[in-house]
């Protein structure tokens, strides 16, 4: 078999391009002579075995690992790596018969010889998958960190970073028109598999977050449910690419308030249900000084009596109806609620009539209503 090596790895060759082409770049590129060499002592590793055998060579077994990794590198299916096994077992075996027939071998040497050749290349086929294995595992880690890295410049406004572009590639995600930013509490573990390909993750960071890319259909909405059954998270609304930073920003305030008890229809909270609810409450301490301000009037009254005229206030800004309207919402009987409303006409005057006043002091009652409600 010795001097049939040399053309038996050509035809291996050929044969293996014929049936992947999509090997070729292998084959041509800067690694060309290393698979040829690869095959060549593949092949006489054998003849040496079957001559006088031996334990197997480490340099052996490392560049069939080394195969492996590289198959695996450069994004060649395991299916494909194991093919080409198969393709040098079944020449060789097709050229052992040819010199078995010109040197009168007998048919009882010859099936010896073809249990030894598959479990040769059964060896090497493992070695292969083993380094396969290696390497995916690395590109995988390389992947996921491409994919974290590409989530976080999105979400910190950093889309115009002209690398932006060439890290989508890199990790073949395209880059979509508009997105939404999920916030995750700490500690979040989300199905991954219920989750589509597309969605970005991030489960490193302090604040862990999720990316949706493109509209948020029903589709996805049902899937982002799926995958954070039982975890308490915020979905941003969907915005321009560009303006990302707003979505994560919403989203993370929006989940403040749900761990805070303000926002209760959880787990998965929509930002998009609580616009008002986050303009309200995610400055507090500018909205107490708007309540300072608004509600100066009634400072120096008892605390009891502040809180019930406050009350009827805020529910008879919000609803503007009569007497037994606010009585029914307060629980209180109308006459009381028309003797408080003329307490709040004497001590506020002129400023319940102003639009600006009326606002602002709605927006105030709101926001403490809020806090004061909040779940414990």
């Amino acid at each position: 078999m010795r001097r049939e090596i040399p053309s038996l790895r050509q035809e291996i060759r050929a044969d293996v391009l014929t049936a992947y082409p999509e090997f070729a770049p292998v084959f041509t590129g800067p690694q060309a002579s290393h698979i040829d060499v690869a095959i060549e002592q593949s092949l006489t590793a054998f003849v040496d075995q079957v001559a006088r055998p031996s334990p197997p060579s480490p340099l052996r077994d490392e560049m069939f690992r080394a195969l492996g990794r590289t198959a695996a590198e450069q994004g060649y299916s395991l299916n494909a790596l194991r093919g080409t096994c198969r393709i040098g077992t079944r020449l060789a075996l097709h050229r052992a018969k040819k010199v078995s027939r010109h040197c009168d071998l007998s048919p009882l040497f010859m099936l010896s010889f073809a249990d030894t050749l598959f479990g040769y290349v059964n060896q090497l086929e493992g070695l292969a998958i083993e380094g396969y294995m290696e390497g995916s595992t690395t590109v995988q880690d390389d992947q996921d960190g491409l994919r974290r890295r590409l989530l976080q410049l999105i979400a910190s406004g950093t889309t115009a970073h002209t690398s932006l572009g060439e890290l989508a590639e890199r990790t073949g995600w395209q880059l979509p028109e508009q997105v939404s930013l999920v916030a995750l509490s700490p500690g979040a573990r989300p199905a991954r598999t219920a989750l589509a390909p597309d969605v970005l993750v991030d489960l490193t960071d302090p604040q862990p977050a999720l990316l949706l890319p493109g509209p948020l259909d029903a589709v996805r909405r049902a899937s982002l449910e799926h995958a954070l059954s039982g975890t308490l998270a915020a979905v941003g609304p969907t915005v321009p690419l560009a303006t990302a930073t707003d979505s994560a920003r919403w989203a993370r305030q929006c989940l403040a308030l749900a761990e805070s008890g303000i926002i209760r229809d959880g787990p998965v909270v929509h930002c998009e249900d609580h616009l008002l609810t986050l303009l309200l409450a995610t400055d507090p301490a500018l909205l107490e000084q708007l309540a300072r301000r608004e509600l100066a009037p009634l400072d120096g009254q008892p605390a009891t009596r502040r809180a019930r005229l406050t009350e009827t206030l805020r529910v008879w800004l919000a609803t503007r109806g009569t007497a037994a309207q606010i009585g029914e919402v307060l629980h209180i009987h109308p006459q009381t609620v028309r003797y408080r409303m003329r307490n709040l006409d004497a001590t506020f005057g002129r400023q319940l009539t102003d639009p600006d006043h009326c606002f602002a002091t709605e927006a105030a009652l709101r926001a403490l209503h809020l806090r004061r409600t909040a779940a414990p």
